[in-house]
């Protein structure tokens, strides 16, 4: 049985609540309000996390939202500065981004991935409050990013996968400059209800067909392929066993207020009758590293999300491709933490590996 991992590989820090847009996927539920972290709340991070960096050639902190540039340039550095040999990274929708925050960038070295959806006619769940498209201003802050020499990575969501698609999107991404490309399949998490169902043939088409788009000109690493490769190559060489790591990464999220989600950072800021808040402690009154060194115990969900994964391990033929179900995708398809299969694990982990063979077996 796996158990949780007591040191993670990375940490998602939420700097404040608050995202300028309003995307109409989003999953987060108090993106309107601007809850910002205080200080103390990084520092006590920063107490469990410097050990471990110090221990390790790389780990990261990874400042996620809301949007995070909405805490503004120097409550951000307040908060980064008690951190010590990590490497901060920053998920962006880029619409703040302008040469004030590239200087930024570069001077804490912090690593960028842009939230984009591909041309403007694909991003039109990207919109601001008032409801106006935001692609216009994405790119600004992406022309900014390249006028000063910043490197980034990109993520997209796709909604309604197509034939067509892939090939379309792969070409956008370059163009637009990005070094590394993500593609998330729409989820049905959070306050987004919209189905994800999206029948297995034309998501396992669409992966097929990225593949072959970036076989075309493989000038990007795209998240997803790689993955993929990696597995098929450790299946053809026997050390597929080899692929999941022994233990979870447990992938602490430390909300604005300090409280620490553990496995999914999409279930902080919801609470069920059930499984209360969700959260395995706070930062303020228990170190983080405590807080792991008991992660499997944590929180009433927890057991019961473990108890999922061995039922996926027993019944799923994809488990050593997947590890199991992420447990918010269990939580927020089936209402509770045991079930196996979610619409999540056949977008991006089924399809996206019968695609990749697909195109194998075709080639």
């Amino acid at each position: 049985m796996r158990g949780i991992a007591p040191v993670p590989g990375y940490v998602v820090m939420q700097p404040t609540t608050l995202c300028n847009l309003d995307c109409t996927y989003c999953y987060l539920p108090h993106r309107a309000f601007d809850r910002r972290m205080p200080v103390e709340v990084a520092r006590a991070v920063a107490d469990s996390v410097n050990p471990w960096a110090a221990a390790d050639t790389r780990f990261s902190v990874i400042w996620h939202g809301g949007e995070p540039l909405a805490a503004g340039r120097a409550h951000l550095a307040d908060l980064m500065a008690p951190f010590v040999g990590v490497e901060h990274h920053v998920q962006t929708n880029a619409t703040l981004v302008d040469d004030a925050w590239c200087e930024f960038f570069r001077t804490h070295d912090m690593r960028v991935s842009v939230s984009v959806d591909g041309p403007a006619e694909l991003n039109a769940a990207r919109v601001t409050r008032g409801g106006a498209p935001a692609y216009q201003r994405i790119l600004r802050g992406v022309d900014a990013l390249r006028r000063h020499g910043i490197g980034f990575s990109a993520l997209c969501v796709v909604s309604a996968p197509r034939a067509g698609l892939a090939k379309e999107l792969y070409g956008y991404f370059l163009d637009l400059g990005c070094d590394v490309l993500g593609i998330n399949m729409e989820e049905q998490e959070g306050v987004n209800s919209r189905s994800n169902d999206f029948g297995g043939d034309a998501v396992r088409a669409f992966w097929a067909e990225l593949v072959e788009a970036w076989r075309g000109d493989p000038r990007i690493h795209v998240r997803e392929i790689e993955w993929t490769l990696r597995y098929a190559g450790a299946v053809l060489d026997g050390s597929a066993d080899e692929v999941l790591p022994r233990t979870l990464d447990p992938i602490p999220t430390v909300a604005s207020d300090g409280r620490v989600f553990l496995l999914s950072p999409e279930l902080a800021g919801f609470t069920n009758d059930r499984y209360g808040d969700f959260s395995s402690g706070n930062v303020l009154t228990t170190p983080l590293r405590e807080v792991l060194g008991a992660a499997a115990e944590s929180a009433v969900w927890v057991p019961e999300y473990l108890a999922g994964v061995e039922a996926c391990r027993a019944t799923c033929p994809y488990f050593g491709f997947c590890g199991g179900a992420h447990a918010a995708n269990r939580y927020f398809e089936h209402g509770r933490f045991d079930g196996t299969q979610t619409n999540h694990c056949s977008n991006s982990k089924i399809q996206l590996l019968e695609g990749v063979l697909d195109h194998a077996r075709i080639h």
